[in-house]
Parts: structure tokens; C-alpha cells; sequence
């Protein structure tokens, strides 16, 4: 019971993490120069959230979180849309601002489901290719092999499909080289959590045993 309870809070927050990106994503930021979009912030985590269902679970359960997340995707864009474009009252004023934020939102989801379908699946086969070969031992490895490749992927993806067109060729190399930057240093700076919530969750499945 334990187990399938914190499995239920991993896959809703996994869930919330992706519906936060891809609204988040349109917003473009400079970070030390480093042109990202502020999504950023939210999606590197959704990697974390797998190697630790993935390490504690196994590959079957984290897929299902990934799975899982795509529908959260489809659902969240659906209803994105449809709350643009009903017609607001007479009196509320804000229908343009509204449109012009989240508008852009089926772009920006068409390119992030792209990318999730392939870093995501990516990143699972990895980790797992990368346990096997060391047995089992070197989490540290397998949580930084497998992220930093599937964020390069996902990067270059979603970067490419979301803003060509939007802005120039040079300007979406540079946003693809500086998200990438910010990822890779985000999932440097992970390792450390990705041991502590493994041990946490581990944690009462022991004392269960041990019972």
C-alpha cells in the first residue's frame, strides 16, 4: 500500500511538472546571458522523477509515469484550447492578453510532446542499459549518463520545432547551446537528491520487511 501511494505522488507531480513546462515555455529568459526558456526550471525534474521510480521500481513503473505524463499533456492542451477560445464576457477586457499567453501553447506542446516521446523513453533505456552494465552499483553514473544525453536530445527537439521560424537560425542555436548548459548543470546538481529520495523511499520497504 505504501509503495502504490508514492508511486500515485511521483506520477502527479511528474504529471504536474509537464503540464507547468509546457505552459511555461513560451516565456523566454536571460540567465548570465544564456537565453532559456523558463521552463527550465520545472522540466529538468520530470528526469529525476524517473531515475528514481526507475531505481526503486523498475523500468515497467516508470514507464507508466511516462506514459502517463504524455496524456496529462494532451489533456492539459485540450483544455488550454478550449478556454482560449470560448468567448469571454462583454465586460472582461483581457481576452487578448489571455490569447497571446497561452495561444502559442499547441505549438509549444506539438514540440515538447516530440521531444518527451523520445528523450523520456530515451532516458529510461538508458539508465537501465547503464545499471546493467555496472550491476547494479554507480547510481551517480547511470543518473547522469542517461539525463544528460536525453536532455541534449530533448533540447535540440524541442528548441528546433518550437521557436524556427520565430526567431533566427542564430538565435535558436544559441537557445539551444544555453538551455543545454543550464540542463546539464541542473543535472549535475541533481545527483545529490537523486540519492536521498531513492534512500527515502526505500526507506518504509524496509522496515516493512523487516516487520
Amino acid at each position: 500500500m505504501q509503495d502504490k501511494k508514492k508511486i500515485a505522488y511521483f506520477a502527479s507531480f511528474f504529471a504536474a511538472l509537464i503540464v507547468v513546462s509546457n505552459i511555461t515555455a513560451s516565456k523566454l529568459v536571460s540567465f548570465y546571458g544564456l537565453v532559456v526558456p523558463v521552463a527550465v526550471i520545472a522540466y529538468p525534474i520530470t528526469f529525476l522523477i524517473t531515475d528514481v521510480v526507475s531505481e526503486v521500481y523498475g523500468k515497467r513503473t516508470a514507464q507508466m509515469i511516462v506514459n502517463a505524463g504524455f496524456w496529462a499533456m494532451i489533456g492539459a492542451t485540450m483544455l488550454i484550447f478550449l478556454t482560449v477560445y470560448i468567448p469571454p464576457a462583454p465586460f472582461w477586457k483581457d481576452q487578448s492578453e489571455f490569447q497571446k499567453v497561452l495561444g502559442s501553447v499547441p505549438r509549444i506542446v506539438t514540440a515538447s510532446l516530440v521531444a518527451y516521446l523520445i528523450s523520456q523513453n530515451h532516458d529510461l533505456f538508458a539508465f537501465h542499459f547503464w545499471k546493467k552494465v555496472t550491476r547494479g552499483r554507480h547510481l551517480w553514473l547511470r543518473n547522469n549518463a542517461s539525463t544528460m544525453v536525453s536532455q541534449l536530445i530533448d533540447t535540440a527537439v524541442f528548441i528546433s520545432i518550437a521557436f524556427f521560424g520565430v526567431v533566427s537560425n542564430e538565435i535558436l542555436f544559441h537557445m539551444i547551446i544555453s538551455q543545454y548548459i543550464v540542463k546539464l548543470l541542473i543535472a549535475l546538481a541533481d545527483t545529490p537528491f537523486c540519492y536521498l529520495l531513492v534512500r527515502l523511499t526505500r526507506m518504509p520497504r524496509v522496515q516493512e520487511n523487516d516487520a
